[in-house]
Protein backbone atom coordinates (compact mmCIF):
# COMPACT_ATOMS: atom_id res chain seq x y z
CA UNK A 1 0.00 0.00 0.00
CA UNK A 2 1.07 3.68 -0.39
CA UNK A 3 1.85 6.04 2.88
CA UNK A 4 2.78 9.68 3.24
CA UNK A 5 5.98 9.19 5.02
CA UNK A 6 8.85 11.02 6.92
CA UNK A 7 11.73 9.40 6.07
CA UNK A 8 14.50 11.32 7.71
CA UNK A 9 15.49 14.35 9.26
CA UNK A 10 15.07 17.60 6.82
CA UNK A 11 12.22 19.11 4.98
CA UNK A 12 10.20 16.92 2.71
CA UNK A 13 7.73 13.49 3.09
CA UNK A 14 7.32 10.91 0.45
CA UNK A 15 4.94 9.24 -0.81
CA UNK A 16 6.19 5.38 -0.08
CA UNK A 17 5.41 1.96 -0.93
CA UNK A 18 5.13 -0.44 2.27
CA UNK A 19 3.96 -3.13 3.66
CA UNK A 20 0.11 -3.79 4.11
CA UNK A 21 0.11 -4.32 7.95
CA UNK A 22 -0.93 -7.44 9.35
CA UNK A 23 -3.34 -8.93 11.48
CA UNK A 24 -3.54 -7.39 14.58
CA UNK A 25 -1.81 -8.27 17.91
CA UNK A 26 -3.17 -8.76 21.36
CA UNK A 27 -5.37 -5.18 22.08
CA UNK A 28 -5.16 -3.79 18.65
CA UNK A 29 -7.67 -3.32 15.84
CA UNK A 30 -7.06 -3.03 12.26
CA UNK A 31 -8.39 0.20 10.76
CA UNK A 32 -9.54 0.81 7.02
CA UNK A 33 -8.65 4.57 7.37
CA UNK A 34 -11.58 6.45 5.72
CA UNK A 35 -10.74 9.98 6.07
CA UNK A 36 -7.06 11.64 7.72
CA UNK A 37 -7.15 15.97 8.26
CA UNK A 38 -4.16 17.78 7.44
CA UNK A 39 -2.94 19.11 10.49
CA UNK A 40 -0.77 22.16 11.31
CA UNK A 41 1.44 19.52 13.30
CA UNK A 42 1.64 17.61 9.91
CA UNK A 43 2.86 21.13 8.42
CA UNK A 44 5.63 21.17 10.95
CA UNK A 45 7.00 17.47 10.52
CA UNK A 46 7.12 18.20 6.83
CA UNK A 47 8.76 21.27 6.92
CA UNK A 48 10.74 20.03 10.05
CA UNK A 49 10.70 22.61 12.14
CA UNK A 50 13.03 22.51 15.03
CA UNK A 51 9.87 21.66 17.88
CA UNK A 52 9.46 18.71 16.20
CA UNK A 53 13.10 17.52 16.09
CA UNK A 54 12.17 14.50 18.97
CA UNK A 55 10.48 12.96 15.71
CA UNK A 56 14.01 11.31 14.50
CA UNK A 57 14.21 8.16 16.80
CA UNK A 58 10.99 7.33 15.57
CA UNK A 59 11.63 7.14 11.85
CA UNK A 60 10.34 6.14 8.87
CA UNK A 61 7.43 7.10 9.79
CA UNK A 62 4.03 6.99 8.18
CA UNK A 63 2.24 10.51 9.10
CA UNK A 64 -1.21 11.74 9.61
CA UNK A 65 -2.93 11.78 13.13
CA UNK A 66 -6.64 13.32 13.38
CA UNK A 67 -8.65 10.47 11.14
CA UNK A 68 -11.49 8.38 11.26
CA UNK A 69 -11.57 4.51 10.53
CA UNK A 70 -13.59 1.30 9.96
CA UNK A 71 -12.95 -1.50 12.19
CA UNK A 72 -11.31 -4.49 9.68
CA UNK A 73 -10.20 -6.96 12.34
CA UNK A 74 -10.19 -7.30 16.18
CA UNK A 75 -7.20 -8.55 17.80
CA UNK A 76 -6.85 -11.02 20.96
CA UNK A 77 -8.64 -9.31 24.06
CA UNK A 78 -9.92 -6.68 22.29
CA UNK A 79 -13.63 -6.05 23.79
CA UNK A 80 -16.47 -3.19 23.66
CA UNK A 81 -15.71 -3.04 19.62
CA UNK A 82 -17.06 -4.20 16.80
CA UNK A 83 -16.16 -5.30 13.01
CA UNK A 84 -17.47 -2.84 10.58
CA UNK A 85 -17.38 -0.49 13.57
CA UNK A 86 -16.74 3.65 12.84
CA UNK A 87 -14.61 5.29 15.18
CA UNK A 88 -12.16 8.38 15.69
CA UNK A 89 -8.52 7.45 17.12
CA UNK A 90 -7.11 8.76 19.78
CA UNK A 91 -3.75 9.60 18.72
CA UNK A 92 -1.83 9.55 22.30
CA UNK A 93 -0.89 5.69 23.11
CA UNK A 94 0.17 5.81 26.83
CA UNK A 95 2.68 3.82 28.12
CA UNK A 96 0.75 2.00 30.78
CA UNK A 97 3.83 1.49 33.00
CA UNK A 98 4.68 4.09 34.43
CA UNK A 99 4.02 5.71 37.46
CA UNK A 100 1.49 7.90 36.43
CA UNK A 101 -0.36 5.27 34.03
CA UNK A 102 -0.04 2.57 37.13
CA UNK A 103 -2.09 5.18 39.46
CA UNK A 104 -4.75 5.41 36.54
CA UNK A 105 -3.83 8.80 35.46
CA UNK A 106 -2.52 8.24 31.65
CA UNK A 107 -3.55 11.82 30.60
CA UNK A 108 -0.24 12.19 32.65
CA UNK A 109 1.83 9.52 30.92
CA UNK A 110 5.57 10.77 30.67
CA UNK A 111 6.54 8.41 28.23
CA UNK A 112 3.60 8.46 25.75
CA UNK A 113 3.80 8.36 21.92
CA UNK A 114 1.78 9.96 19.11
CA UNK A 115 0.11 7.53 16.35
CA UNK A 116 1.34 9.87 13.28
CA UNK A 117 3.99 11.69 14.86
CA UNK A 118 6.29 8.67 16.39
CA UNK A 119 4.23 5.59 15.54
CA UNK A 120 2.64 4.96 12.34
CA UNK A 121 -0.53 7.27 11.47
CA UNK A 122 -3.61 7.53 8.96
CA UNK A 123 -1.99 8.51 6.10
CA UNK A 124 -2.67 5.40 4.49
CA UNK A 125 -5.41 2.92 3.36
CA UNK A 126 -4.39 0.66 6.61
CA UNK A 127 -3.23 1.10 10.04
CA UNK A 128 -3.16 -0.64 13.44
CA UNK A 129 -4.11 0.80 16.45
CA UNK A 130 -4.30 0.31 20.15
CA UNK A 131 -8.31 -0.73 20.70
CA UNK A 132 -7.71 1.59 23.76
CA UNK A 133 -7.44 4.68 21.38
CA UNK A 134 -10.67 4.00 19.23
CA UNK A 135 -13.36 6.36 20.18
CA UNK A 136 -17.00 4.94 18.51
CA UNK A 137 -18.40 6.98 16.64
CA UNK A 138 -22.58 7.68 16.59
CA UNK A 139 -24.69 6.04 13.81
CA UNK A 140 -25.50 8.83 11.85
CA UNK A 141 -22.21 10.64 12.30
CA UNK A 142 -19.65 10.68 8.59
CA UNK A 143 -16.56 9.42 8.75
CA UNK A 144 -14.86 12.54 7.11
CA UNK A 145 -16.56 14.66 10.30
CA UNK A 146 -15.67 11.83 12.69
CA UNK A 147 -12.12 12.44 11.51
CA UNK A 148 -12.30 16.37 12.82
CA UNK A 149 -12.49 14.49 16.42
CA UNK A 150 -8.97 15.24 17.34
CA UNK A 151 -8.46 19.01 16.43
CA UNK A 152 -12.03 19.74 17.85
CA UNK A 153 -11.10 18.20 21.34
CA UNK A 154 -8.00 20.52 21.00
CA UNK A 155 -10.54 23.73 20.67
CA UNK A 156 -12.55 22.08 23.40
CA UNK A 157 -9.99 21.98 25.67
CA UNK A 158 -8.74 25.30 25.13
CA UNK A 159 -12.40 26.77 25.88
CA UNK A 160 -12.48 24.42 29.11
CA UNK A 161 -8.82 25.64 30.57
CA UNK A 162 -10.00 29.57 29.27
CA UNK A 163 -12.78 28.44 31.65
CA UNK A 164 -15.37 30.75 29.57
CA UNK A 165 -18.35 31.31 31.42
CA UNK A 166 -22.10 32.61 30.35
CA UNK A 167 -21.95 35.97 29.53
CA UNK A 168 -17.98 36.08 29.01
CA UNK A 169 -17.14 38.24 26.40
CA UNK A 170 -13.94 35.92 24.33
CA UNK A 171 -11.78 37.15 21.50
CA UNK A 172 -10.26 34.36 19.94
CA UNK A 173 -6.75 34.76 17.57
CA UNK A 174 -6.32 32.38 14.86
CA UNK A 175 -9.42 31.57 12.63
CA UNK A 176 -8.25 28.03 11.50
CA UNK A 177 -9.59 24.93 12.24
CA UNK A 178 -8.49 24.81 15.68
CA UNK A 179 -9.73 28.79 15.72
CA UNK A 180 -13.17 28.14 14.78
CA UNK A 181 -13.24 25.30 17.10
CA UNK A 182 -13.07 27.38 20.19
CA UNK A 183 -15.20 29.68 18.74
CA UNK A 184 -18.07 27.04 18.24
CA UNK A 185 -17.43 25.81 21.85
CA UNK A 186 -17.25 29.26 23.37
CA UNK A 187 -20.17 29.78 21.93
CA UNK A 188 -21.71 26.81 23.44
CA UNK A 189 -20.37 27.56 26.68
CA UNK A 190 -22.74 30.66 26.84
CA UNK A 191 -20.29 33.05 25.99
CA UNK A 192 -22.41 36.36 25.10
CA UNK A 193 -19.83 37.51 22.43
CA UNK A 194 -17.34 35.64 20.29
CA UNK A 195 -14.91 37.81 18.08
CA UNK A 196 -12.54 35.96 16.09
CA UNK A 197 -9.66 37.72 14.33
CA UNK A 198 -7.16 36.57 11.69
CA UNK A 199 -4.53 38.13 9.02
CA UNK A 200 -5.53 37.86 4.97
CA UNK A 201 -8.06 34.96 6.70
CA UNK A 202 -10.76 35.75 3.60
CA UNK A 203 -11.55 31.86 3.16
CA UNK A 204 -11.48 31.03 6.92
CA UNK A 205 -13.41 33.85 7.47
CA UNK A 206 -16.33 33.10 5.16
CA UNK A 207 -16.22 29.41 7.22
CA UNK A 208 -17.14 30.97 10.14
CA UNK A 209 -19.95 33.16 8.49
CA UNK A 210 -21.48 29.56 7.80
CA UNK A 211 -21.43 28.93 10.91
CA UNK A 212 -22.73 32.02 12.62
CA UNK A 213 -20.10 34.32 13.48
CA UNK A 214 -20.21 37.60 12.28
CA UNK A 215 -17.91 39.46 14.33
CA UNK A 216 -14.59 39.03 12.46
CA UNK A 217 -11.43 40.99 12.32
CA UNK A 218 -8.79 41.02 9.40
CA UNK A 219 -5.64 42.36 10.89
CA UNK A 220 -4.43 42.45 7.74
CA UNK A 221 -6.35 45.64 6.28
CA UNK A 222 -6.88 47.29 9.76
CA UNK A 223 -3.44 46.10 12.32
CA UNK A 224 -4.09 44.54 15.41
CA UNK A 225 -4.37 47.72 17.77
CA UNK A 226 -7.03 49.47 15.41
CA UNK A 227 -8.72 46.39 14.63
CA UNK A 228 -9.55 45.68 18.50
CA UNK A 229 -10.49 49.14 19.56
CA UNK A 230 -13.98 49.65 18.16
CA UNK A 231 -14.67 46.28 20.70
CA UNK A 232 -12.64 47.65 23.80
CA UNK A 233 -14.70 50.71 23.74
CA UNK A 234 -17.13 48.70 25.82
CA UNK A 235 -14.37 46.95 28.01
CA UNK A 236 -11.70 44.18 27.86
CA UNK A 237 -12.35 40.64 26.83
CA UNK A 238 -12.88 37.97 29.97
CA UNK A 239 -11.09 35.87 27.85
CA UNK A 240 -8.62 35.82 25.13
CA UNK A 241 -7.63 32.59 23.51
CA UNK A 242 -4.61 32.45 21.10
CA UNK A 243 -4.39 29.70 18.50
CA UNK A 244 -1.60 31.65 15.68
CA UNK A 245 1.76 30.10 16.78
CA UNK A 246 3.04 33.96 16.01
CA UNK A 247 4.97 35.64 19.05
CA UNK A 248 3.39 39.22 17.94
CA UNK A 249 0.39 38.86 18.72
CA UNK A 250 0.54 38.19 22.46
CA UNK A 251 1.36 41.37 24.06
CA UNK A 252 -1.47 43.10 22.49
CA UNK A 253 -3.74 40.24 23.75
CA UNK A 254 -2.39 41.09 27.19
CA UNK A 255 -3.35 44.35 26.62
CA UNK A 256 -6.98 44.00 25.55
CA UNK A 257 -7.81 41.32 28.62
CA UNK A 258 -9.46 42.69 31.19
CA UNK A 259 -8.30 42.78 34.99
CA UNK A 260 -8.22 39.01 36.34
CA UNK A 261 -8.81 37.86 32.79
CA UNK A 262 -7.67 34.58 31.52
CA UNK A 263 -5.15 34.33 28.54
CA UNK A 264 -5.03 31.27 27.06
CA UNK A 265 -1.95 29.97 24.67
CA UNK A 266 -3.19 26.99 22.34
CA UNK A 267 -0.20 27.59 19.45
CA UNK A 268 2.75 26.15 19.21
CA UNK A 269 5.68 28.90 19.44
CA UNK A 270 9.05 28.52 17.21
CA UNK A 271 10.76 30.72 19.82
CA UNK A 272 10.27 32.55 23.78
CA UNK A 273 8.29 35.29 23.71
CA UNK A 274 8.48 38.95 25.87
CA UNK A 275 5.86 39.12 28.39
CA UNK A 276 5.41 42.57 30.93
CA UNK A 277 5.42 40.65 33.92
CA UNK A 278 4.57 43.76 35.92
CA UNK A 279 1.77 44.45 33.86
CA UNK A 280 0.66 41.19 34.46
CA UNK A 281 0.92 40.74 37.87
CA UNK A 282 -0.60 44.04 38.65
CA UNK A 283 -3.80 43.35 36.86
CA UNK A 284 -4.27 40.27 38.25
CA UNK A 285 -4.12 38.48 34.74
CA UNK A 286 -3.78 34.47 34.13
CA UNK A 287 -1.72 33.16 31.25
CA UNK A 288 -2.41 29.33 30.33
CA UNK A 289 -0.90 27.05 28.35
CA UNK A 290 -3.40 24.19 26.66
CA UNK A 291 -2.89 21.37 24.26
CA UNK A 292 -3.82 17.64 24.77
CA UNK A 293 -7.47 17.22 25.52
CA UNK A 294 -8.05 14.36 28.31
CA UNK A 295 -9.09 11.41 27.03
CA UNK A 296 -12.63 11.76 29.01
CA UNK A 297 -12.99 15.11 26.61
CA UNK A 298 -13.13 12.72 23.71
CA UNK A 299 -16.67 11.30 24.30
CA UNK A 300 -18.05 14.60 25.16
CA UNK A 301 -16.65 16.16 22.00
CA UNK A 302 -18.47 13.50 20.00
CA UNK A 303 -21.86 13.66 21.51
CA UNK A 304 -21.66 17.31 20.43
CA UNK A 305 -21.04 16.17 17.04
CA UNK A 306 -23.79 13.93 16.50
CA UNK A 307 -26.51 17.58 17.31
CA UNK A 308 -24.05 19.94 15.55
CA UNK A 309 -22.59 17.61 12.21
CA UNK A 310 -24.04 19.97 9.79
CA UNK A 311 -22.52 23.28 11.41
CA UNK A 312 -18.94 21.40 12.03
CA UNK A 313 -19.19 20.05 8.07
CA UNK A 314 -18.47 23.52 7.27
CA UNK A 315 -14.87 23.40 8.56
CA UNK A 316 -13.83 20.32 5.96
CA UNK A 317 -13.56 22.91 2.89
CA UNK A 318 -11.21 20.41 0.47
CA UNK A 319 -10.77 17.22 0.04
CA UNK A 320 -8.08 15.02 -1.95
CA UNK A 321 -7.10 11.29 -2.66
CA UNK A 322 -4.20 9.85 -0.61
CA UNK A 323 -1.74 10.16 -3.93
CA UNK A 324 -2.03 13.87 -4.20
CA UNK A 325 -1.70 14.54 -0.30
CA UNK A 326 0.79 16.90 -1.03
CA UNK A 327 -1.68 19.31 -3.02
CA UNK A 328 -3.52 19.17 0.23
CA UNK A 329 -0.80 20.04 2.58
CA UNK A 330 -0.47 23.52 -0.31
CA UNK A 331 -3.92 24.18 0.55
CA UNK A 332 -3.03 24.20 3.87
CA UNK A 333 -0.54 26.42 4.08
CA UNK A 334 -1.99 28.97 1.93
CA UNK A 335 -5.00 29.83 3.92
CA UNK A 336 -7.30 28.91 1.23
CA UNK A 337 -8.29 25.83 3.19
CA UNK A 338 -9.51 25.57 6.80
CA UNK A 339 -9.66 21.34 6.66
CA UNK A 340 -8.40 19.47 4.07
CA UNK A 341 -9.28 15.74 4.06
CA UNK A 342 -7.10 13.14 2.46
CA UNK A 343 -9.08 9.61 1.92
CA UNK A 344 -7.69 6.75 1.27
CA UNK A 345 -10.06 3.83 -0.38
CA UNK A 346 -7.69 0.56 0.27
CA UNK A 347 -7.80 -1.69 -2.82
CA UNK A 348 -7.61 -5.01 -1.17
CA UNK A 349 -8.47 -6.99 1.50
CA UNK A 350 -5.15 -7.60 4.18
Amino acid sequence: MQSLRKLHPGRGLDLQDVATPCAPGPGEVLLKVKSTGVCGTDLHIDEWTASYHFVTAALPVTVGHEFSGEIAALGEGVAGLTVQQLVAVRPSVVCGQCEACRAGQADACVTRRGIGVTRDGGFAPWVLVPARNCVPIPAGVDAEVAALTEPLTVSHEAVRTGNVQQGDRVLVLGPGNIGQGIAIFARAAGARQVVVAGHGDAARFEVLRKMGFKELIDFAATGMEAGLAPYLQSGKFDVVIEATGAAAVIEPALRALKTHGILVITGIHAAPVAIDLTALVRQHQQIRGSYRAPERAWPEVVEFMRSHQETLRHMITHRVPLARAYEGFALARSKVATKVMVQAEPETTP
